[in-house]
């Protein structure tokens, strides 16, 4: 943490501006553009409510007549928020709000890492980017176990980092224990350990893998994660719909795949400004006698947006260049204001040149995140939830959205689905009348479309008829329309 009473006043200043921002609409729906995600989390937890609160035991609602037990991460998010619920009732603030919490601990720990390697200024800086850049705060408002991942393991790394030099048993126990929960609430995270390496042989050369306790931190950590992503993978093995979070995504891609990735998170993800400050300041950095942790950490995650191109269609897996970067944007303002020398009116209005253009690129960039994309999928679940009995099983054709059946409070399956997991739209209509017929057969009573699919209606002239002969329409409005099955 900053010493200087005036470092430590802007650093609080900026948490709470920071903390602010978040709470803006925190009890909004879960209509984002990432509401699929948050639905799934939320589902689990509401499950876990009226479930018995079995923890080991994850429940989806897009399972059909099924249980719905998948494989997930180690759901610790959606069991306290199930656990709050039975205080505060079901509301979508709960969620958020344990995200913001784990959000707010790891700053002062960001804080205090950099200070220690940078200095106090490339800190404070650090702290701003961190706080502000548009992916850090839209993934610290989501009811999703990325933002604190990434919190416990910065938290873990700082104590990991003390640890080394002071040998205190305590510093020891406290990154055991937030590194391993970091790795049971989000695997990828354990790219970090590529920080941790560095640390560790910056320290004590090739001997740190002649060093016992090092052997042990790592088995401590590592132990948890073996143990549950075994029980994740067995659980999604033998209950259908056989889904395992996150499968799927370890697969190279074309390289237009990856220039989109790296153009979304230039853009959106961090904003030019920060991406612009972040590679000059990787220069700058280099050039001072400090730890290459944060080199290390960098290089780790290029490679696993690489190696696991696929999972990184989702924005959030590149949350970890946040903080990467924004330590080194923080050196390069700290460079650029030593540049300016005393030149104080030149250094506030190349400050507030920077941060006018970042503020407005985060801004920009959080109304395309933030935008009400599956607005029409809650409608749509409102209206299922009125018209429908608690036993109802729905088909929904909502592009693998589970918003709808979040927001109905019922079961059902996706349209089109292959063992419970969405399957694109048809090819042609026998594909979706076929899809259907087998669906009414395990026991679905209502078909559903929202504003995203009701084109299927006009182009699969045959599946619209089918429809008609087998069904009556319920209620039809520009939002949706439900159908109950004969």
């Amino acid at each position: 943490m900053p010493r200087r009473p005036g470092g430590v006043l802007l650093l609080v200043g900026v948490v709470v501006l920071a903390v602010a921002v978040r709470l803006i609409t925190i009890n909004q729906p879960f209509i984002d553009t990432w509401s699929w995600r948050q639905s799934d989390v939320a589902a689990i937890a509401r499950n876990y409510l009226h479930g018995g609160f079995r923890f080991a035991w994850p429940q989806i609602d897009w399972a059909g007549t099924a249980e719905g037990y998948v494989g997930t991460e180690f759901p610790i998010l959606p069991f306290t928020a199930a656990l709050a619920y039975k205080i505060t009732g079901v509301h979508e603030w709960v969620g958020r709000l344990q995200t913001l919490l784990f959000f707010i601990l790891s700053v002062p720990f960001f804080a205090a890492l950099v200070k220690e390697i940078y200095g106090e200024r490339e800190s404070l800086w650090a702290v701003v980017f961190y706080c502000f850049a548009p992916l850090s705060v839209m993934t610290s408002r989501c009811f999703m176990p990325d933002m604190p991942s990434l919190s416990l393991s910065l938290i873990g790394l700082y104590n990991f980092k003390r640890w080394i030099e002071t040998s205190r048993w305590q510093l020891f126990a406290a990154a055991v224990v937030t590194t391993a929960l970091a790795l049971l609430i989000k695997l990828p995270t354990a790219i970090i350990g590529a920080a941790f390496g560095c640390v560790a042989l910056e320290k004590f050369g090739a001997g740190a893998f002649r060093r016992p306790a090092l052997w042990l931190f790592a088995a401590l950590v590592m132990l948890p994660s073996a143990l549950w992503y075994w029980h994740a993978a067995d659980l999604a093995g033998r209950f259908y719909p056989y889904h395992f979070f996150g499968e799927g995504g370890v697969r190279l891609m074309s390289l237009g795949w990856y220039a989109h990735v790296a153009h979304r998170t230039v853009e959106y993800s961090l904003t030019i400004v920060l991406s612009g400050l972040a590679f000059a300041g990787i220069f700058v950095a280099m050039r001072r006698s400090a730890s290459s942790l944060f080199y290390w950490w960098l290089g780790a995650t290029i490679l696993f947006v690489i190696g696991v191109g696929y999972g990184n269609r989702h924005p959030w897996y590149q949350l970890p260049f946040v903080p990467i970067g924004a330590v080194f944007a923080g050196c390069a303002m700290t460079k650029l204001f030593m540049k300016l020398g005393d030149r104080m009116v030149l250094k506030r209005a190349v400050t507030g040149l920077i941060m006018l253009l970042f503020v407005a690129e985060t801004v920009r960039a959080n109304r395309l995140f933030f935008r009400p994309a599956a607005a029409d999928l809650q409608t749509l679940g409102l209206a299922l939830k009125q018209h429908t009995g608690l036993d109802t099983r729905i088909v929904i054709a909502d592009y693998g959205d589970p918003t709808a059946f979040y927001y109905a409070e019922r079961k059902g399956w996706h349209f089109l689905e292959t063992h419970g997991v969405y399957n694109g739209h048809p090819n042609v209509s026998a594909d979706a009348i076929e899809d259907l017929r087998r669906l009414r057969e395990q026991g679905a009573t209502y078909v559903a479309f929202y504003s995203g699919t009701r084109w299927w209606l006009e182009y699969y002239s045959d599946f619209n008829r089918y429809l008609a002969d087998s069904s009556q329409l319920i209620e039809k409005t520009p939002e949706y329309e439900i159908y109950q099955l004969h």
